[in-house]
């Protein structure tokens, strides 16, 4: 898995990181051995919706 941070994030430790795939997966980037979430590509894409609308 690939993992990655949104570049808006900086260099801040409270982050989350996602790996995209079939499932995009999330997690805690100061919890990783906690595991992930796991979101369908179009759940992902209303999330990702809904925050760039200022719905969230």
């Amino acid at each position: 898995m690939d993992w990655h941070k949104s570049t808006y994030s900086g260099q801040g430790a409270g982050c989350v990181e996602v790996s995209e795939g079939p499932t995009t997966l999330v997690r805690d980037t100061m919890n990783r051995s906690l595991g992930h979430l796991g979101f369908s590509a179009s759940e992902w894409r209303a999330f990702i919706a809904a925050t760039a609308d200022d719905e969230l």
